[in-house]
């Protein structure tokens, strides 16, 4: 079963969010896999993660740029997970089979009450899946667990 976390946005969106977690996901030595349900958004993080300044470096890649097994990090809106990644982020409220993957970061906006209500269903069938869940809320100095 995966190991799940819940990551409540309350101050940023999602692309300035990202950066950090993905940050320490490679350097964990850890490969993943950004997936999001519109291809708009996809592109928007594809041109955000280039223009990060924490890290500064966020080596990525898309469809459209290709060489998908080399990509650290892979931002799609499929199932595809070319580069055999084990840690999976949700944004947009993507959904996946979250079996396959070690970790899983489920981001979702706190400022929409419809993304908060889908969080919080989704919370539940993953638990009575058996995972291991967290929840984290983002604050003015990082991510504070919450019980």
């Amino acid at each position: 079963m995966a190991a799940i976390g819940f990551y409540h946005l309350t101050r940023t969106d999602v692309a300035a969010a990202l950066p950090a977690l993905l940050g320490r996901t490679l350097a964990a030595g850890q490969r993943a896999v950004v997936r999001a349900t519109d291809a708009g958004l996809i592109e928007a993080l594809d041109a955000s993660l280039w223009l990060s300044a924490n890290p500064d470096w966020l080596p990525h890649g898309t469809a459209a740029s290709g060489f998908a097994a080399d990509q650290p990090i892979w931002l799609t809106t499929g199932a595809d997970v070319p580069n055999g990644a084990k840690f999976l982020f949700l944004v947009d409220g993507a959904a996946a089979d979250l079996a396959r993957f070690e970790r899983v970061f489920d981001l979702f906006d706190g400022n929409d009450a419809a993304a908060v209500a889908a969080a919080r269903v989704r919370w539940p069938a993953a638990k009575a899946a058996g995972h291991e869940l967290t929840y984290w809320q983002q604050t003015d100095r990082g991510w504070s667990r919450k019980n």
